[in-house]
């Protein structure tokens, strides 16, 4: 059988359609499959130069060019437009070297499975990604992406994947993931979605409504219609809900939001002030701060409402909340020794410890997804950005700008994201950096944005 007719005939054998994104059997290229630990590996969380490593990302072309309501308008343009969003996630992370699709020549279908590695090995390309863009007779569309090592002339990884026309981007970020997952040894995060607060009016009458976008800020869409203020938003661990603070004529309600449903739920209200909701990481709780007579504290509440447990209950200001990743601590900030400091908890609120230590003040703590690591923000004159172990060791700045905070971490704790506030202006935007400190970029916003959370992968 010939190549072209055994990769037409793979794209067929996909498995039953599912809500999630949907797998599809591809097949095997023509070239041996390395062995899984043949290739790139090493750890990417240190934070020593790591190895830039050149991937070349031609076009991924068709079998037939067929009219699709995907960008584009057809099969053959979408091909570029996938290519081009793997280019771009696999450049932002401070890892490789890709070269894009607008940078290389075309490949023509049949070559998708068989690589011209001679040609790429001129070209200096010490990793290949190829890939096919294929209309179904349903009206989906099947995607499938390979990793070549170009010096071994091997397959490093295939994946194929079923997706609805309007939904293209999530192939092309799972993509992306198997190539990242695979290079690194780390957990993907390409494909997955990021909640923030999106601002627009002046500085000192923001106008602030909930919004989410992919993590590379394409599929925006405003939440909230901004009659009420909403503030500090955080993905649920399973990613089917959005708990978010609300003001409405001064009165604070903590919401869930159902992203399935566009249906929402009050959890808690208050004439107090109250702060900074939080999910437990069994989903069943919610953290949050209120202010009682000049004295803030941290309080556990139910998904589904009902009396608040206080954990906290200390003089000055307690707030923020953020569980370890096993559930069995908290960290938090606390002015009680005299300035905002951060503090360690066990979940039941007992063995309360201090662990900043390291010069100005400290705020916004948020453990790290593998629980190595707390982000926070560093107050030393600039607001910037910095990481510690949780027993508050190792600390380093990430960041050096005039206003940098809130942080929020990647699924597979690698990148930090944040808010940073301009000077003079008071506009916002959302930007990351990873934990070398020396890859930061911007996430492109219709409007200002603020408070960032940055949910799980996608299923």
């Amino acid at each position: 059988m010939k190549l072209r007719d055994l990769l037409l005939l793979g794209t067929l054998l996909t498995i039953p359609a599912m809500v999630v994104a949907q797998q599809a059997a591809v097949p095997s290229s023509a070239v041996p499959q390395a062995a899984e630990e043949e290739g790139l590996t090493g750890s990417v969380t240190d934070e020593s130069e790591w190895q830039d490593l050149g991937i070349a990302i031609p076009a991924f072309p068709t079998n037939e060019s067929v009219s699709t309501a995907a960008e584009g308008g057809n099969t053959e343009a979408l091909g570029r437009n996938v290519a081009r969003v793997v280019f771009n996630d696999l450049r932002n992370n401070g890892l490789f070297k890709p070269v894009g699709p607008d940078a290389l020549p075309p490949i023509d279908f049949p070559q998708v499975a068989a690589p011209a590695f001679d040609g790429w090995r001129g070209r200096s390309a010490e990793m290949l990604v190829q890939g096919f863009v294929k209309a179904n007779g349903d009206g989906k569309l099947t995607v499938g992406c390979y990793l070549y090592d170009v010096a071994l002339g091997s397959e490093l990884a295939r994946q194929g994947y079923v997706v609805k026309p309007e939904e293209w981007r999530r192939a092309a970020h799972k993509c992306a993931d198997m190539v990242y997952s695979r290079l690194s040894g780390e957990s993907p995060f390409f494909d997955s979605k990021i909640a923030y607060i999106a601002e627009t009016g002046p500085k000192d009458r923001r106008r602030k409504q909930l919004a989410i976008m992919d993590s590379d800020g394409a599929n925006h869409r405003f939440i909230t219609n901004g009659q009420a203020t909403a503030l500090t938003p955080r993905y649920s661990p399973d990613y089917s809900q959005i708990v978010y603070l609300s003001y409405l004529n001064g009165a604070p309600r903590i919401y869930i939001y159902n992203i399935g449903t566009g249906q929402q739920k009050l959890v808690t209200s208050s004439t107090n002030p109250t702060f900074s909701p939080r999910w437990s990481p069994d989903g069943k709780s919610i953290l949050y701060s209120m202010a009682i007579a000049g004295n803030t504290d941290i309080y556990r509440v139910s998904v589904n409402g009902g009396a608040s447990t206080r954990l906290t209950d200390s003089p000055g200001l307690d707030v923020g909340g953020s569980y370890s990743p096993d559930g069995s601590r908290i960290v938090f900030e606390s002015d009680r020794s005299g300035g905002q400091q951060i503090y360690v908890m066990n979940a039941d609120g007992s063995n309360q410890k201090r662990i900043s230590f390291f010069g100005g003040r400290a705020a916004t703590p948020e453990w790290s997804p593998r629980g190595d690591q707390i982000a926070f923000t560093n107050i030393a004159g600039n607001f910037r950005i910095g990481v510690t172990t949780p027993s508050g060791g190792d600390m380093r700045l990430l960041t050096d700008s005039w206003q940098d905070e809130a942080p929020t971490w990647s699924p597979n704790g690698r990148i930090i994201q944040f808010f940073r506030t301009e000077r003079g202006s008071g506009k916002t935007g959302i930007w990351q950096v990873d934990l070398t400190g020396r890859n930061e970029r911007k996430l492109n916003t219709p409007v200002d944005g603020s408070d960032p959370s940055w949910g799980p992968v996608l299923p």
